[in-house]
């Protein structure tokens, strides 16, 4: 089981802010991809380059792989003023 987190505008435009999955997937990237087949909303928020991702609360590439357990966080990049 993974826990899935979406924060600030993902999780606003998602309308879902956590989701906990059986999923197969062994990366960040393949993660990013199972969640993008929900719909094109999921596919123009998660395939976004600029997202920035954490795995149990440290921030990572999408290259990181996942383990039965893992927390992913996604969520937009930060600009500040």
């Amino acid at each position: 089981m993974i826990k899935v987190l979406f924060f600030a505008s993902y999780r606003e435009r998602l309308g879902c802010d956590q989701l906990e999955l059986d999923s197969s997937a062994d990366t960040v990237s393949a993660l990013k991809q199972e969640l993008a087949e929900r719909g094109d909303l999921w596919k123009t928020v998660l395939l976004d380059r600029k997202t920035l991702i954490a795995v149990n609360q440290v921030m990572t590439k999408e290259t990181t792989t996942l383990a039965d357990g893992d927390e992913v966080a996604f969520f937009p990049p930060v600009t500040g003023g």
